[in-house]
């Protein structure tokens, strides 16, 4: 009998793939058990299943930390697409599946709010509780395809679930996506901080500079080197499985953390913006508690099943910037007409 592409594939990643990656045969499967491809494996399925959702599409036009006034900050979209670069170009190098780290790369931040963090604060203040983690695996488990979900396999929902939060995710190739999270902001934040003039590179604390780097690029390289440099030590030596960073590396990470968010995302210029961008969507929250049916006819019909918190909370969460302004705007600012 002749073997489909999948199969193939699937008997490659036994020969070329690390004992301790997921082998995509291996997956605990999908809540609703289906036919499998002949072409792609179970995570490359998931993979395209999530590039081709709307919520995908959305990230586009939705805040990283500064609301997008010209075209070179960060959209939550270049983020997650940084992301994916970075955590498949160390997968390859540890010998991790690559299709489950980018359906998990891909993935992770799809329950974003507008307005970054910003927008998430706020609906967690309002609703009771909204973490966009928890918000992503409902995006794939049942608000896509207008109500049925993307039916994803365990290992990415857990991996989108846990890329941050208290738990960790099972999988090493979540592991990874977890800790490359991390990594990819604090250096494309610099960025777009030299970007939006807050701050200069001198700014930054000397051991960052010193061990990490003066440029992005070096910055990234280095901590890229020394995630493949430890892991790999670390898995030989039969240490608990998971992606490790050198003492040194991660010090310089941990302050230059502490430094950003004194310094940036808790810093004057983003605290302004902060202030509107809470106002906008405390008013939209408000106001369509009180105006349920002028929601869209999708989350006004989920009412009955899901509350009115949940669903107001639901649109909201799927508003890019620039749609939560519109409404803003249609809601709020009188006519001129």
């Amino acid at each position: 009998m002749t073997l489909s592409i999948r199969h193939t594939t699937e008997q490659l990643e036994e020969t070329t793939l690390s004992s301790f990656a997921q082998f995509s045969k291996n997956s605990k499967g999908r809540i609703i058990p289906e036919k499998e491809c002949d072409i792609r494996t179970i995570y490359q399925r998931d993979r395209d299943r999530i590039i081709h959702c709307k919520s995908f599409r959305s990230l586009k036009e939705k805040t990283q930390v500064f609301i997008v006034k010209n075209d070179f900050f960060r959209t939550r979209l270049t983020h997650t697409l940084e992301v994916n670069q970075i955590a498949r170009t160390i997968a390859r190098a540890l010998r991790l599946n690559e299709d489950l780290v980018e359906a998990i790369a891909l993935g992770h931040d799809l329950g974003h709010t507008c307005f970054g963090h910003r927008g998430e604060d706020v609906l967690d203040r309002l609703s009771g509780r909204f973490r966009h983690n928890e918000q992503s695996l409902r995006v794939v488990d049942t608000l896509e395809r207008d109500g049925r979900g993307l039916n994803l396999t365990f290992e990415v929902r857990d991996g989108i679930l846990n890329h941050t939060g208290p738990k960790e995710p099972l999988t090493l190739e979540g592991k990874l996506v977890r800790k490359v999270d991390r990594i990819t902001y604090l250096c494309h934040d610099i960025q777009d901080s030299m970007n939006a003039d807050i701050l200069k590179i001198e700014d930054l604390p000397s051991i960052v500079l010193k061990r990490l780097g003066s440029s992005h690029s070096e910055r990234i390289n280095t901590f890229v080197i020394d995630v493949i440099n430890e892991t790999n030590k670390n898995l030989k030596e039969g240490i608990n499985i998971d992606i490790y960073q050198s003492d040194e590396i991660l010090e310089a990470m941990n302050i230059l953390r502490n430094f950003m968010f004194k310094n940036v995302y808790y810093g004057e210029v983003c605290s302004e913006e902060k202030k509107k961008a809470e106002f906008i969507v405390e008013s939209l929250y408000t106001y369509f508690l009180s105006h349920p049916k002028e929601m869209p006819i999708k989350y006004y019909g989920n009412i009955s099943k899901d509350g009115l918190k949940r669903s107001v909370t639901d649109f909201i969460a799927t508003c890019t910037d620039s749609h939560a302004i519109e409404i803003f705007h249609e809601k709020f600012i009188p006519s001129k007409k």
